[in-house]
């Protein structure tokens, strides 16, 4: 017998779409990190991309447990001195809900330069609406 490695060639990849409403953001990024990864498979091949495409809608649904909408906070710095930039995960759901989200979901991948394409496979969408229908994406039930 003889491991299979996976060509990116090869790779056959899915649409999921996954409704975040109701759901807690750990819990989900880490089934999005999943499939994004490929790691569901029984073809998973760590070097390469062979993960699936995750549609995520109802971001602005998302919940965090405990007081962490005032404490959790997101940071921003453009190197330069005092541009330091912080704010809640409360301000951040009303400016951009799919950056907690995904922001999540990099902290689950691996750091190096495939977690880049890797997320790229991303698509979240704060309301109920997505382009994504052409690819026929199928429903995703969260185990």
């Amino acid at each position: 017998m003889k491991t299979y490695v996976q060509n990116k060639d090869e790779v056959q990849r899915k649409w999921h779409i996954i409704d975040a409403s109701g759901q807690r953001v750990g819990r989900l990024a880490t089934q999005v990190a999943t499939l994004l990864r490929g790691k569901n498979k029984a073809i998973f091949t760590p070097h390469v991309d062979c993960g699936d495409f995750v549609v995520v809608i109802n971001t602005d649904k998302l919940e965090l447990t405990g007081v962490k909408w005032q404490t959790k906070k997101f940071y921003s710095h453009s190197r330069f001195f005092g541009s330091m930039k912080e704010k809640t995960a409360a301000e951040m759901k009303i400016e951009d809900s799919t950056f907690i989200l995904s922001e999540a979901v990099r902290g689950m991948l691996p750091t190096n330069k495939l977690s880049r394409h890797v997320l790229e496979k991303l698509k979240a969408y704060p309301g109920a609406e997505h382009p994504h229908a052409s690819q026929k994406p199928e429903a995703y039930t969260l185990s």
